[in-house]
């Protein structure tokens, strides 16, 4: 009996568990509001937190101006652009800290320029489409080369690349994939395997000495396409030197300028790019490609590294092409996620 009127009291006085918690936050946003009420100070306060939020959206919306003279400062910057979001929450804690009404304004801007450039990336596209592909760099030091193949050729792509094969483990490779997969080509460290015959198979020389870049023709059951896959040359991070990417951007190049000599209209290339859509470097290759993750993206579709995924270097690009959707898949014994996009080929 004592315990019921106990809880008829609780009830009485205000209620209990939601309500009183919804009660207590009200109370909170009411002493929040009472403080900035009548308070001159408000505007005068945080204009170093305004400055800052206007610096982020200058970077932001301008960093194709950001000059590649000093360490490549330009393209370290684009590769990890999507992150530079980070700083707004930080910047609204400060705001409201100093109880600034200037700088949360202020704050109006950058967050619109993030969601003008990233948020359409935020969104699920999904769809139809007539062919998966996928794209994969094993890693040279993959411990588990037989269980990569296994995990990728899961993955229903009917097409897939895979980049850094090593010589020893092409055979684990063909091997574990031969059952999905009738046909396939390696050349030097990249190689394509595919549900559909290929013809036309060629090394694409993208200036680095060796084999890392290949051109085939599939014939699927919507008609040829082209696929090329590609591993150009990694960049670095260096204490003097600053972000080096000499060699990636001359490989670059020559890819641009062997796509643009496709006589075929449907053009797909699978690979890892050691470059993110927005790194300005890629621009012979991204100019007249589309990106199936600013397109048909379920996210960021960052891939590397597997660990703890940053950035999108590794890339599935389309020419003549619909993407319509786009992901990562799990993680295998390799530094990279793989990805996948279907498209469509039929009309377009």
């Amino acid at each position: 009996m004592a315990q019921q009127a106990y809880m008829t009291e609780t009830d009485d006085n205000g209620g209990s568990g939601p309500e009183r918690r919804g009660d207590r936050l009200r109370r909170l946003i009411g002493r929040l509001a009472s403080g900035w009420r009548g308070d001159p100070r408000i505007w005068r306060r945080g204009l170093v937190v305004a400055a800052l939020a206007l610096l982020l959206s200058l970077v932001m919306l301008l960093h194709s101006r950001i000059p590649n003279r000093f360490g490549n400062l330009g393209s370290l910057t684009e590769t990890f652009l999507p992150w530079l979001g980070l700083f707004i929450p930080v910047f609204v804690l400060l705001a409201l800290v100093r109880r600034s009404a200037s700088a949360l304004i202020a704050l109006v801007l950058p967050a619109v320029v993030w969601l003008n450039l990233f948020g359409g990336l935020l969104s699920d596209k999904t769809g139809g489409g007539d062919l998966t592909v996928a794209t994969h760099n094993v890693n040279a030091d993959n411990p588990d080369p037989s269980g990569t193949a296994r995990d990728v050729a899961a993955s229903g792509a009917d097409v897939v690349a895979l980049e850094e094969l090593t010589a020893s483990a092409v055979p684990v490779y063909e091997k574990a994939m031969a059952a999905t997969y009738k046909y396939h080509s390696v050349q030097g460290t990249v190689g394509l395997w595919s549900k559909y015959p290929l013809s036309a198979v060629k090394p694409v020389d993208i200036k680095l000495g060796w084999t890392r870049a290949m051109r085939a023709t599939a014939a699927t059951p919507q008609g040829k396409v082209a696929f090329y896959v590609a591993h150009l040359p990694s960049v670095r991070v260096k204490l003097q030197a600053g972000f080096t990417a000499r060699q990636r951007d001359k490989s670059a190049d020559a890819l641009g300028e062997a796509i643009a000599d496709e006589p075929l209209g449907r053009v797909i290339l699978l690979g890892d790019l050691n470059g993110t859509m927005n790194d300005r470097s890629l621009n012979a290759v991204t100019s007249q490609m589309r990106s199936t993750q600013g397109a048909a993206g379920d996210g960021f579709g960052f891939s590397w590294p597997a660990s703890f995924p940053m950035a999108r270097i590794d890339q599935i690009l389309v020419r003549g092409v619909e993407p319509v959707t786009s992901w990562t898949l799990p993680q295998t014994g390799s530094d990279h996620l793989p990805i996948a996009a279907r498209v469509k080929l039929t009309g377009s």
